[in-house]
């Protein structure tokens, strides 16, 4: 029986203190306009956000708390993390929908934040706002990026510990536990998922090459160094950035300096499959950081205005 492949449909962005919300459903291409903006409450500091798919709810962490409010604004549910964090930087929660909008993954980094415990990983009710399962982590992290499998329920977490490397983790809601594995490094940044889900993309916390794994048992299926783009390793550093713009084709992204010492970036397309480098590839933009591939030959970079902008390779 064939997989059901999910694909995002949904995205937020925090523009002018609203969670604005966009469409990608539609195809547009070029500055994206909001469909909806929410509006939370100003005593809020919002960190990370989501909405759901009905347009009806929106969650955001604070620094101390995961949030769900109406599409006005109001508030539906607080669940706060006690104690207060004692830091106020360095620490950033964030929060994911799971597919079917019933549970709201929360990545805490409790240790980092103060609270004298463990990080932890939080599967709430997303209608109650009521605790479903938890599990320490045994890290120190900084912040986490959160990816959905495209074809089930399981959930990757990628928490980057600073200095100290980053730590992948892999995990699924399973009779009110979580069910957690941790891949066997702890020196490899998780960068994106193949639109199949088959494979996921890494780099080096080093920055030394960028990897493909096979899905879910994490084996390398090929891995590039700088050389392999025609630059100088003690020169130049993988960015850990980029990521799967279709399900043929990875976006890597280089960065150095000229002999000037100006920074430059440069994106490069590499075949999924065989590790072949293709050609550079133009982003429409200089940040590396600033691209967000999509999986469907698109791909998107921020506008001065804080607006996504959607760009196409066709």
């Amino acid at each position: 029986m064939a997989r059901t492949l999910r694909s995002l449909q949904l995205i937020t962005r925090f523009v002018d203190g609203r969670i604005c919300v966009y469409n990608l459903a539609t195809g547009a291409t070029g500055v994206l306009s909001p469909v909806m903006a929410i509006q939370p409450p100003f005593e809020d500091d919002v960190v990370d956000h989501v909405v759901a798919s009905g347009l009806q709810h929106a969650y955001y962490t604070t620094l101390d708390a995961l949030v769900c409010v109406a599409a006005d604004g109001t508030e539906v549910w607080r669940s706060q993390f006690d104690p207060q964090a004692a830091q106020q930087h360095g620490h950033r929660p964030g929060c994911m929908l799971s597919w079917d909008e019933r549970v709201v993954w929360t990545y805490r980094p409790d240790a980092m934040a103060g609270r004298n415990r463990a990080d932890q990983w939080v599967a709430f009710d997303a209608g109650a706002g009521t605790v479903l399962a938890q599990v320490d982590l045994e890290t120190v992290g900084h912040g986490g990026q959160q990816l959905r499998h495209p074809a089930d329920d399981q959930v990757f977490l990628d928490v980057g510990e600073g200095q100290d490397g980053s730590v992948i983790y892999r995990a699924v809601l399973n009779r009110g536990r979580i069910d957690l594995t941790r891949y066997p490094w702890d020196d490899r940044c998780l960068i994106g998922l193949a639109p199949d889900g088959n494979h996921f993309m890494t780099v080096h916390h080093e920055q030394t090459d960028v990897a493909v794994h096979t899905s879910p048992d994490g084996e390398v299926k090929f891995a590039l160094t700088v050389d392999a783009f025609g630059h100088d390793p003690e020169q130049i550093c993988v960015e850990w950035s980029g990521g799967y713009l279709s399900p043929d084709t990875l976006i890597v992204t280089l960065t150095g300096e000229t002999e000037d010492e100006q920074e430059w970036v440069r994106h490069y397309r590499v075949d999924a499959h065989s590790g072949h480098v293709r050609t550079e590839f133009h982003a429409g933009t200089d940040n590396p950081y600033d691209i967000q591939p999509l999986g469907d030959g698109t791909w998107l970079t921020t506008d001065g205005s804080g607006h996504p902008v959607r760009w196409t390779d066709s």
